[in-house]
């Protein structure tokens, strides 16, 4: 059993930042790939940022420069700052992880419970 328990997140104003953290805790044999979603009502959800095992990071063309995803591999945990917020930034945050639970399984995706993210004046 893996749980992803994630914080941070709340309302800011445009301009202002925000982090979120998220922490992967139980059957944890290995972790992988670390990464960062985001989903409004109505829109598919999309990638934020992505960190691999090694510390190769990606982000949406929308958020590089104003984000920064950074990873503790040895704590699972992983980390979104989020600077310069906008209204279009206004979402619900998922985190995921790709977790081997047993060194005879393979890599499967789990998903945290969401954080919203609310940019308003």
């Amino acid at each position: 059993q893996v749980q992803l328990v994630e914080s941070g997140g709340g309302l800011v104003q445009p301009g202002g930042s925000l982090s979120l953290s998220c922490a992967a805790s139980g059957s944890i044999f290995s972790s992988y790939a670390m990464g960062w979603y985001r989903q409004t009502p109505g829109k598919q959800r999309e990638l934020v940022a992505r960190i691999t095992s090694g510390g190769s990071r990606n982000y949406a063309d929308s958020v590089k420069g104003r984000f920064t995803i950074s990873g503790d591999n040895a704590k699972n945990t992983v980390y979104l700052q989020m600077n310069d917020l906008k209204p279009e930034d206004t979402a619900v945050y998922l985190c995921n992880f790709g977790i081997r639970i047993g060194i005879r399984d393979g890599v499967s995706e789990y998903w945290g419970q969401g954080a919203q993210a609310t940019v308003s004046s």
